[in-house]
């Protein structure tokens, strides 16, 4: 994710690289062409020259000249690292997820309070063109109530980022990829009031799936399924299906654009708007900071919250269906 940001930012308007930080002195030299991953394409060589180069973060926090830190570190670090950013006065942006648990994200959120600095989880989601298409045609209020809806993403077990397989780093395959699903069902629906799951974890043969079912107070229903289904070879999808009471959108990575199969009978494709969601996401967050307003597409609460449903899903799958109720924005205790 640190080179695909790195990319996004040559294309975002109103951002400088100002320095990187790395303790692997070939992606220091610029050499990221080792980097790999479902998106932002294969890691490039890239022109380090005039930027600083840091090794140790203290030194990037102590530094006058850095107004903001993009953290894509691995997930069990997110909080320290942002937290002392924030301490130090800078805007922080954190690659998702925002934390391993809840605690720690709301602990995030109150250091920004405090300090008063923006604090930005990159859910690109929110920032995707075919979610974007999605979130306007909801919102627009045309087709009436969401009945249900599913939102799926699967691939491989990654063979990159070996801290990705730990849980205890990452959160597990369905933490680190289903986050995306999760933020984008409280970006369009909000909290549900309750959960069920049930699913299977073996990293030993590269499986780590779940199949969740949110409940709402209106009686809709919003299934979250997926995760990662053996290395290396399966590839990687991502699609969503949402019932309005005037028809369904539906969309699927693999080649159908998101699309409306009104009431009436009647199918059309829906405009989506032409933007790299990275670069838009930290155009965003720069416009943020120098406005000095917390995100009202992304913001830090919502972010939370999303880590503390997704704990709480993985807690519903160990109870294998039995439903459990949901409360996401009262502020979580340190276990």
């Amino acid at each position: 994710m640190g080179s695909t940001h790195l990319k996004a930012i040559r294309k975002a308007r109103g951002v400088e690289l100002a320095g990187v930080c790395s303790a692997d002195e070939r992606k220091l030299s610029g050499d990221l062409t080792g980097i790999q991953g479902n998106f932002g394409g294969p890691g490039e060589k890239l022109d380090f020259s005039n930027v600083k180069k840091f090794r140790e973060i203290e030194a990037v926090l102590s530094d006058p000249d850095i107004d903001a830190v993009d953290i894509c570190l691995p997930t069990d670090m997110h909080a320290a690292v942002a937290v002392e950013a924030l301490r130090s006065g800078k805007h922080v942006l954190v690659e998702k997820p925002m934390a391993l648990d809840g605690y720690s994200a709301d602990r995030m959120v109150q250091e920004a309070e405090k300090n008063g600095r923006i604090l930005m989880t990159a859910q690109v989601l929110r920032f995707h063109p075919d979610y974007i298409a999605l979130r306007e045609a909801v919102n627009q209020g045309q087709l009436g109530l969401a009945r249900t809806a599913i939102f799926r993403r699967r691939c491989a077990a990654p063979a990159w980022g070996k801290w990705l397989k730990d849980p205890q780093r990452s959160g597990g395959g369905v933490f680190d990829l289903l986050i995306h699903d999760v933020d984008m069902c409280l970006h369009l629906f909000g909290p549900p009031e309750s959960i069920a799951a049930s699913g299977y974890e073996n990293y030993g043969i590269g499986v780590d799936i779940i199949h969740a079912e949110l409940y709402y107070p209106h009686g809709g229903v919003v299934i979250v399924t997926g995760g990662w289904h053996h290395p290396e070879s399966y590839p990687f999808s991502m699609e969503y299906t949402v019932t309005c009471d005037g028809g369904t959108i539906e969309f699927n990575s693999e080649g159908r654009p998101p699309t409306l199969y009104a009431a009436d009978g009647k199918k059309r494709e829906l405009p989506v708007p032409a933007a790299d969601a990275y670069a838009a996401e930290i155009e965003h967050f720069a416009e943020c900071c120098a406005s000095g307003t917390q995100s009202r597409v992304c913001p830090p609460a919502e972010s939370a919250a999303a880590v503390k449903l997704m704990r709480l899903m993985l807690d519903a799958r160990n109870k294998n269906g039995e439903k459990i109720s949901c409360d996401l924005y009262s502020r979580w205790k340190s276990a």
